[in-house]
C-alpha cells in the first residue's frame, strides 16, 4: 500500500513539509510506503474549462498537474498539505486541485474514487480551520473518504523548528498517519473478504433553471 503526500507550499522543505514528514514517518511505522510530491514554484494557471481533459484525460496545461495525474492511480491514499494564505489554502494548491480533480472527473479516470484523503494545514497563527474545510470539500466531491485525527489537521509555526515545537500539532500528524494506515488496512481486508465497492451510477447533472 502506498500513500502520496502532496506538498502545496512554495517552500520545498518548510513548515508544510515538516508536518507531512511526521505523517509519513507514522505511516512508515505502520508498514505503509509513502512518496512526497512537491508542486513546486512555477506558476500554475487555474482551470479555464476548455474540456481538453475529456479527450486527453489530462489537463491542457502540461505542468505539475499532469505529472501528478500520471502517477496518482498507483497510490492507495493521499495527504494534501498547504500553508495558510489569507485564511485560505494557497493559490497554487487551489489551482492544482481544481485542475487535477476536474481533469480526472471529465476524463473518467477514477484515479481517486473511494481512496482515502486527508488535508493538513500549516499556519503561523490563524486561518487553519477555514483552510481545512476548503480542502475537505474537494474530497467530498470526489467520493474520497476523509481521514481525520484527534484534532483538526493543523500545525502552527513560522519556521520548521517552530512547527516541531508545536507538540500537539505534531501529535495530530502522527495520529493522522496511524488513522490513514488503519483505514487502508481495513479496506484491504474488506477487498480480500470479497466486499465489492458500491456500484457507480451515471451522473445526473441538474441545474435550477427551467425554461
Amino acid at each position: 500500500m502506498k500513500v502520496l503526500l502532496v506538498n502545496g507550499s512554495p517552500h520545498k522543505e518548510g513548515c508544510t513539509y515538516t508536518a507531512l514528514t511526521a505523517v509519513a514517518d507514522s505511516l512508515a511505522a505502520e508498514g505503509i510506503e509513502t512518496q512526497m510530491f512537491w508542486i513546486g514554484t512555477k506558476p500554475l494557471p487555474g482551470c479555464i474549462a476548455c474540456k481538453t481533459c475529456v479527450q486527453k484525460k489530462l489537463c491542457a496545461f502540461d505542468d505539475k498537474v499532469n505529472d501528478f495525474l500520471n502517477i496518482a492511480g498507483d497510490f492507495d491514499g493521499f495527504v494534501f498539505g498547504t500553508p495558510v494564505h489569507w485564511a485560505a489554502a494557497g493559490g497554487a494548491i487551489t489551482s492544482f486541485l481544481d485542475r487535477a480533480f476536474y481533469a480526472d472527473v471529465c476524463g473518467g479516470g477514477n484515479r481517486f474514487l473511494l481512496k482515502p484523503a486527508a488535508a493538513i494545514c500549516s499556519a503561523r497563527r490563524a486561518g487553519t480551520t477555514a483552510t481545512w474545510d476548503q480542502l475537505n470539500k474537494y474530497f467530498g466531491l470526489m467520493q474520497m473518504p476523509i481521514i481525520t485525527s484527534r484534532y483538526w489537521n493543523m500545525v502552527h509555526g513560522a519556521t520548521p523548528d517552530q512547527v516541531k515545537q508545536d507538540l500537539e500539532g505534531m501529535q495530530v500528524m502522527r495520529i493522522l498517519g496511524k488513522n490513514m494506515a488503519w483505514f487502508l488496512k481495513c479496506r484491504e481486508a474488506g477487498e480480500k473478504a470479497g466486499i465489492a465497492p458500491p456500484k457507480q451510477e451515471a451522473v445526473s447533472f441538474t441545474n435550477f433553471i427551467r425554461e
